[in-house]
């Protein structure tokens, strides 16, 4: 393992490590109780265990995943990045890092968290994110650069801090939605949607690759090899302060009347479990450096991800300006933010609950692919049952059209109904297609 190796595990550290993510692990150990480490787990299992996988799988095609869910159907690639792109900048991930920034800084600085004050500050916040984002340029890098590294010390200082201060407490009693180690796991997995790093991985993959060639490897199973590993360097931070900061959350005492108050005033439990950890541990100096650092970071993020986005519109529909996207994609980020962080994260667990089962299952297809020769009618038939039986059952789930089969296939009530599913329905795919005679094996282009 060389030193280039190191620098481009921690670079993709960077892209997984988004502020915003900070918060669902303090919050699920605190709802978890005593199911705390099969939830914990499982949470990882999606939050990076996923995205380490969709980066590697990523870096079997020279084309990245354009190239692989091209295999797939070409109609399917555009959509489904379409949908990705979408989903990780405007509609969910952008505003996510305005509203989290808003709760971290504004909320327990100025004990408020009005409409008003939301709006004003996501006015400031959206305008120099447009600013920096119409001529894009190194600052945003060079900021990031700066503010990560600022982050991680103080997420680490808390860490430590927060084992002494809490860490000799009980474990906090699970709610209603943990009754077991198997919902546990379930509520894990699922929360660990959120983090939305899993399809994040889809879009970042070519940078890791497009990374580790600059170093000088050319050869295609090298270029494997040095995007595991860095994945695997990736990984381990960030399971390591997950785990951290969701026993922490597990070991601290919130009264029922707080977490109602809490929610009464549409606050966000897992920010203000941080806040808290913050000013016990270091007074208020620290819950004023976590939340100004944290919205620093957001704020590099959602330029990060405005430009990415922008720039991958304009590469599909290059009729529309760049800058055009940008003002566009920063006026969509600036109205859904104005809804409040709960509100952001609660609009996309139906999407995510939809796009999450049908990118695992690609990236497991494409994976397969690898190994065992594959007609496209073999991935073609498990992706589209599996995006049929995602949508039909978030339509039943959110009690838009009851359908009653939905609650008896395998799995329903711990949300994995479409794993199986996948399982069955990629074996008929494979028997299939030894009767499609037109088709010829997947081809990955790797030189």
């Amino acid at each position: 393992m060389n030193k280039n190796t190191w620098i481009i595990g921690f670079t993709l550290f960077a892209m997984f490590f988004g502020a915003g993510n900070l918060i669902f692990p303090p919050n699920l150990g605190l709802e978890s109780g005593q199911y705390f480490w099969p939830s914990i787990l499982a949470f990882a299992l999606t939050g990076i265990g996923l995205p380490l996988l969709g980066v590697v799988v990523g870096a079997l095609d020279k084309q990245g995943y354009i190239g692989s869910l091209n295999k797939i159907s070409p109609k399917f690639s555009v959509i489904f990045l379409i949908i990705i792109y979408l989903t990780i900048g405007p509609l969910f991930a952008i505003p996510r890092t305005a509203s989290t920034s808003f709760e971290m800084t504004v909320t327990p600085i100025a004990h408020t968290n009005s409409n008003l004050a939301l709006f004003i500050f996501t006015v400031i916040y959206f305008l120099i994110v447009l600013y920096l984002c119409i001529n894009p340029n190194k600052m945003v890098d060079r900021i990031g650069s700066l503010l990560t590294p600022l982050l991680l010390i103080t997420i680490l200082a808390m860490i430590v801090k927060g084992f002494v201060d809490f860490g000799g407490n009980n474990h906090s009693q699970a709610t209603d939605a943990f009754t077991s180690g198997f919902t546990g796991f379930s509520q894990g997995f699922t929360n660990g949607y959120l983090t939305m790093d899993a399809i994040a991985a889809i879009a970042f993959s070519m940078i890791v690759v497009n990374a580790v060639k600059a170093t000088g490897i050319t050869h295609a199973n090298q270029i494997f090899k040095q995007t595991f590993i860095a994945g695997i360097i990736a990984a381990v931070a960030l399971l390591f302060i997950y785990v951290s900061l969701g026993y922490i959350g597990n070991h601290m005492a919130v009264s029922q009347d707080k977490i109602d108050s809490l929610t009464a005033n549409d606050q966000n439990i897992g920010t203000y479990l941080l806040t808290t950890v913050a000013s016990v541990g270091f007074g208020i100096f620290g819950k004023y450096l976590l939340g100004i650092i944290v919205a620093l970071a957001c704020l590099t993020t959602a330029c990060g991800l405005v430009v990415s986005v922008a720039e991958y519109f304009h590469r599909i529909f290059p009729k529309i300006s760049y800058k055009v996207y940008v003002v566009i994609f920063t006026l969509i980020s600036f109205i859904l933010a104005n809804q409040g962080l709960n509100s952001v994260i609660t609009m996309s667990v139906p999407v995510l609950s939809i796009v999450y089962p049908i990118a695992i299952t690609s990236v497991l297809l494409i994976l397969i692919a690898r190994f065992v020769p594959t007609k496209p009618i073999a991935q073609q038939i498990p992706v589209a049952v599996v995006t049929i039986v995602s949508i039909l059952s978030v339509i039943h789930t959110q009690g838009w059209i009851k359908m009653s089969f939905i609650d008896s296939l395998p799995l329903k009530q711990y949300s994995l109904e479409w794993f199986p599913i996948a399982v069955v329905f990629t074996i008929v795919g494979y028997i299939v297609a030894v009767f499609v005679k037109h088709q010829s094996p997947i081809v990955y282009e790797k030189d």
